[in-house]
């Protein structure tokens, strides 16, 4: 079991991740209530968006098996 498995640290990784999602989700719709800087605002808010879904996906392995991705061989 590696460090990225234990029970405190995956709650804490969702937490930071809905945080930057839900973040993301809300700097955009707030972008399009604002008269100057819409497109800087909703761009920044894209980039939360973003970030949030690559935390996600950084660990190696999990349910996808991304661990095994460049093996080569088509029956993975």
């Amino acid at each position: 079991m590696t460090a990225a498995t234990t029970g405190v640290l995956v709650i804490l990784s969702f937490i930071f991740f809905l945080v930057l999602f839900l973040g993301g989700i809300w700097v955009m719709a707030l972008a399009q209530s604002l008269e100057d800087f819409q497109a800087i605002v909703f761009v920044a808010g894209l980039l939360l968006t973003m970030l949030a879904l690559a935390w996600v996906m950084r660990q190696s392995g999990s349910a996808t098996r991304r661990h095994k991705n460049w093996t080569g061989s088509p029956t993975e």
